[in-house]
């Protein structure tokens, strides 16, 4: 029975596993933004700039540790390791559940969001489940000869590498955010039609002979007049889901001026290069590419061309080094990054709908596409 329920309790984790990191391993940086927020909220801040790292390595692992306990190769390191990282992601999710500050943990990315009280029962099962395996992790044999699952681990290793970081050179191979090709922007901006909005309960506060009462509406007493206010009070009754899908999507120019109704509502093609700042070598990178000709070439057939960035002045004075002369607009970070998953980053609208995005290594594909409209 045992040997049944170790067999079982294996290709479950190994599976839930690999799943888990292929699905972040989409788009390694949704959970590098996730871990900032941990970070944030923890007020260790240096460590902000060490996120992506740390995301490529946890999903890496989770890939690699999944295929190592699915073919049993060296079941004692592998065994503890694990361990170690489902107490980790127990003390995270529970962290992120009874805090509150999290609507989702990130463990399985933007394509599959679940809420922290789900992700918190799912990290206790796997937590019982791999307890388990560490128990009889004796009783575990290599499912294949060592040659064979040496080989195996390499080429799984390979690939959990190789992988993130083809998306996050080409943009993620599965675009599950607002911004994806197709989508309108304007409409993702507005609540959905049938969403649920926030229900809160509303308690009056009153104090009488040195003691303070609290009523509902419908509670309060005939003789009201002997209580004194304190205060009144809104209780969160039932937590809604009206929240647009892009939130705070606003393009300012240096003057702070608001024009993204104009751009989104333009009635020909606008291009958007998303260009993150921090790095003085992107935009260097840019001159003489074919991302550079592709632009080139949408302002020759008089397509708008526009510059966001979540800050302006440096972008702006590096465009006058590099002798481009588009308008630079600044977008709030949380809604950049959201936006752009690579930098740089370009999109082509037409009346706020998405018609194709390229990353910055995709510009012989971008200036074919704009040279052909």
């Amino acid at each position: 029975m045992t040997k049944i329920l170790l067999q079982i309790s294996r290709i479950l984790v190994a599976i839930l596993f690999i799943f888990s990191g292929l699905v972040k391993a989409n788009d390694p940086l949704g959970l590098s933004y996730k871990m900032q927020e941990f970070f944030d909220l923890w007020q260790v801040n240096a460590l902000n700039d060490y996120s992506l790292a740390f995301s490529v390595l946890i999903i890496a692992f989770e890939i690699i540790a999944g295929i190592a306990l699915l073919i049993g190769w060296r079941m004692r390191i592998i065994s503890w390791l694990l361990l170690l990282l489902i107490i980790f992601f127990t003390f995270l999710t529970g962290y992120a559940y009874l805090s509150g500050q999290f609507k989702d943990c990130g463990c399985f990315g933007d394509c599959l969001p679940i809420t922290p009280l789900t992700s918190f029962l799912k990290d206790v099962i796997l937590l019982v489940l791999i307890g388990f395996i560490f128990y009889h992790r004796e009783k575990i044999r290599p499912g294949f000869s060592s040659p064979i699952n040496n080989l195996i681990m390499i080429l799984a290793t390979i690939f959990s590498f190789a992988f993130q970081w083809y998306v996050l050179t080409f943009n993620p191979l599965v675009d599950c955010l607002p911004f994806k090709k197709g989508n309108n922007i304007p409409n993702k901006m507005m609540i959905p039609a049938n969403s649920i909005t926030d229900s809160f309960a509303i308690r009056f506060v009153y104090e009488k002979d040195g003691q303070q009462h609290s009523f509902s509406p419908a509670e309060l007493p005939d003789d009201l007049d002997t209580y004194t206010f304190v205060e009144r009070k809104d209780e969160l009754v039932r937590k809604g889901n009206a929240e647009p899908a892009i939130k705070g999507f606003a393009l300012h120019t240096a003057d702070n001026i608001d024009i993204t109704e104009s751009i989104l509502q333009d009635t020909g093609y606008v291009l958007l290069l998303f260009v993150n700042d921090r790095d003085n070598n992107v935009m260097k990178g840019l001159k003489g590419s074919e991302m550079e000709k592709a632009l080139s070439n949408a302002k020759d057939q008089q397509f708008p061309v526009y510059v966001i960035s979540n800050t302006s002045d440096n972008v702006s004075r590096q465009l006058n080094e590099m002798g481009w002369d588009y308008p630079v607009l600044k977008l709030d970070f949380t809604a950049y990054r959201t936006a752009a998953r690579t930098n740089p980053a370009l999109y082509l609208l037409n009346k706020g709908t998405v018609v194709d995005k390229w990353s910055g290594a995709e510009g012989s594909k971008a200036l074919k596409y704009i040279t052909a409209l």
